[in-house]
Order: C-alpha cells, then sequence, then structure tokens
C-alpha cells in the first residue's frame, strides 16, 4: 500500500510538542493546524504513532478533505472517497461528527448523510444489500470546519491517554497525555532530580519514569485498529517487539513524588506496579511544608490541588503562599506548576518567567514556568 495520510489530534496548545514527536518517530512530511498534526507514512505508521504518541489524543486515518456547502455535494464527495480500501464487507461502523462555523451545521444530519454515503459507496463495491457487520470495529468521523469537510477513521478506539496502567483514581485525575507534555515542556532531562509534591495518584512520575526507560506508552494496551486485516497481527507484533527492545532497564532515575494522603500514596505506588516503574520512583506520605529538597539542578512539576478539589479558596491562597516560601529559595532548581486558579502568582509571590495556557480534559489551566540555573556542561 502507498503511504497514508495521517492525523495526530492534538489537546489545544499542544500542537508543537506533539509535531515534536511524531518528527522524532521519523516522520517529516508534517504540517500543524489547531488540534492536528497531519503527516504521511506507510502503513506501519499507524501501530508505531499509536504505540508511541505520548502527548497525542488519537491517531486518525485520512480519507479525504473538501469544501462543502450542501448535504447532495456532502453526500456525492464521501461517496467518491476508497472506503472499500478499508472498510471491509462485514464490518460494524459508526459515525461521529462535529461543525463550527459551517453552512452544514446541524452533525445529525451530516453524520446521517455520510453513513448513507458510505453505505451505498459499500453496497456497489461488494456487490451486496445487507451487512452482517460481524467483523472490525470503525469509527468514521466527519469535521466540518469553515465549510472544509474532513473524513477520516479513528485508529486507536479509545483515546491515547489510556495508558493502561492507571487502574485507580483520585477525583479530577491529570490526563496522562497532559502530565507527559508537562514533563516535556520542563528542563528535566533522565539524569536529573525529579520531584513531584503533590503527587496524587502518581501520573507526572509514572510518567517521567516511563520517559526516561524508553517505555511506548502504549504498550500495556489494545487499539482498535489491531482488528483491521489491511495492517495484520504481524505488523502490530512486529512494532510491539520493536517497543519491548528499546526499553532501558538499566538506566538511574531519581524520582521522588510525595502528597499528604496516605491513600494517595498507596493508589500512586499500585499504578506505578501496573505500569513498570515501581522500582524507579520513591513514593512518600508527606505534608509540602516538611519536604527538604536535597541536591542541585533538580526539577519540581506539580499539579497541585486548585479549589475544584479543596473546595476552598482561602485554603488554596495559603498553599500556594507556602509552596512560594518553599521553591523559592530553590535558585538551582526550575519548578513548573499547573493550576486554573487564576491568582496563583500574586500568593505564590513571584511571576513566572514563562506561562502557558491548556486544557486539562475541558478545564482551562495556566502552566506557570519558573527557570532555575542551568547545571555546569560536563
Amino acid at each position: 500500500m502507498k503511504e497514508i495520510e495521517l492525523i495526530a489530534t492534538s489537546t489545544f496548545g499542544l500542537e508543537a510538542v506533539v509535531k515534536r514527536e511524531v518528527q522524532n518517530l521519523g516522520y517529516d512530511n508534517i504540517s500543524v493546524e489547531n488540534g492536528k498534526i497531519n503527516f504521511t507514512g506507510g502503513i506501519s505508521a499507524i501501530p508505531k504513532a499509536n504505540l508511541w504518541l505520548r502527548t497525542a489524543d488519537r491517531v486518525l486515518l485520512k480519507l479525504g478533505e473538501f469544501k462543502v456547502i450542501s448535504f447532495e455535494e456532502l453526500f456525492e464527495q464521501t461517496k467518491s472517497l476508497p472506503w472499500e480500501n478499508w472498510i471491509t464487507k462485514d464490518a460494524k461502523f459508526t459515525v461521529v461528527g462535529k461543525s463550527v462555523n459551517s453552512k452544514l451545521y446541524s452533525v445529525p444530519d451530516c453524520q446521517s448523510i455520510v453513513k448513507k454515503a458510505v453505505v451505498e459507496k459499500l453496497k456497489t463495491i461488494y456487490n451486496t444489500e445487507w451487512f452482517e457487520e460481524t467483523g472490525p470495529s470503525y469509527t468514521i468521523q466527519v469535521s466540518i470546519l469553515k465549510d472544509i469537510a474532513t473524513l477520516t477513521i479513528d485508529t486507536s478506539g479509545e483515546g491515547l491517554h489510556k495508558r493502561g496502567y492507571r487502574e485507580t483514581a483520585l477525583e479530577a485525575p491529570l490526563k496522562e497525555t497532559l502530565a507527559a507534555a508537562m514533563i516535556q515542556l520542563s528542563f528535566w532531562k533522565k539524569d536529573r532530580i525529579l520531584v513531584d509534591t503533590f503527587c496524587g495518584s502518581g501520573t507526572i512520575p509514572i510518567e517521567a519514569a516511563m520517559m526516561g526507560k524508553n517505555i511506548a506508552p502504549g504498550l500495556q494496551r489494545n487499539f482498535v485498529s489491531e482488528e483491521w486485516p489491511q495492517i495484520g497481527e504481524k505488523l502490530w507484533k512486529e512494532e510491539r517487539v520493536n517497543a519491548l527492545k528499546a526499553i532501558d532497564q538499566d538506566v538511574n532515575l531519581k524520582i521522588y513524588a510525595y502528597d499528604i494522603d496516605e491513600k494517595a500514596i498507596e493508589i500512586a505506588k499500585n499504578n506505578a506496579f501496573e505500569a513498570g516503574v515501581d522500582d524507579c520512583i520513591d513514593f512518600t506520605v508527606k505534608d509540602v511544608r516538611k519536604l527538604d529538597f536535597n541536591g542541585e539542578y533538580g526539577v519540581i512539576i506539580s499539579n497541585p490541588p486548585y479549589g475544584e478539589r479543596l473546595g476552598d479558596e482561602e485554603k488554596v491562597k495559603k498553599l500556594y503562599s507556602i509552596m512560594g516560601q518553599k521553591f523559592n529559595r530553590l535558585n538551582t532548581w526550575s519548578k513548573y506548576i499547573l493550576t486554573s486558579f487564576e491568582e496563583f502568582e500574586k500568593y505564590y509571590k513571584k511571576k513566572a518567567d514563562k506561562k502557558r495556557k491548556l486544557y486539562n480534559g475541558r478545564l482551562k489551566v495556566n502552566y506557570y514556568q519558573y527557570f532555575g540555573s542551568r547545571p555546569p556542561k560536563n
């Protein structure tokens, strides 16, 4: 099969991070739009991207893109696409959709038209009036933005943040993809100390340990496209074997995770065990006020409570004031704090060197970055 077009979808604000990941996988025909990183590759790009992308939300297979201002155009253009190259005669498929600033604004109608067009095309190709729908699953997405329709098939199934290691979590957990992005946007490298002072269910230290050991984030889960005959079991197996061989079992990581909640630490330990990195992280029940930061040029990356969890704004203000008193003394350390609390800098008593707007699910958050001294070159 010739090269295929893929889209790695992204949370708003993380497009550059996802693009860098795609480039690191060896793909260079890349273009970036809001929430989308477009790239091309061989058929092996589907398992490879799904297994390795840490900060993307999904990997979509692009079937076509065209301007559309009427339902008739949507039907005919959709019908003309090569659905038979992917959707088998016994397939079961659904259609999801979205429409923004477009003449075709009724999403249910767009979904219905696309479904009908695909069925009519497959009827002609397979010379049948009836489909059993007992085979592999496909989810088609029709996305219309400013009258431009993009037709894709989801290759991931569940979102890529579902790593498979987080069996238990606390309320309002940090998404794994966002935690990975926070680490990639920091100065942390695997030879430096990393501290999470509010580790919760352990997402940040676990994602860092997986990066440090070079563990593919999708190694422990399944993907919907594993059922697709066009890719085949052999290719998926090859990519998984390559990912297993790439794991660095000898790396010595210095990752420390703290939380005042004993239950949270137990959950975090279990999640780290499921992720295969429990030997890389030192989990301790401890109040942030009692923490000692040993060593130089360390990195703090934390997602502290910010009101939604505590339900008490005064407690949040006091906590951020304590953090400022503790962290601002660490001149050689870099600090990275994620919170939705808009007055964080006021109570932390220091303006961030850089502030980045991100989203944790639908919640808008800010990523406050404080840069410490760079370690001397060896």
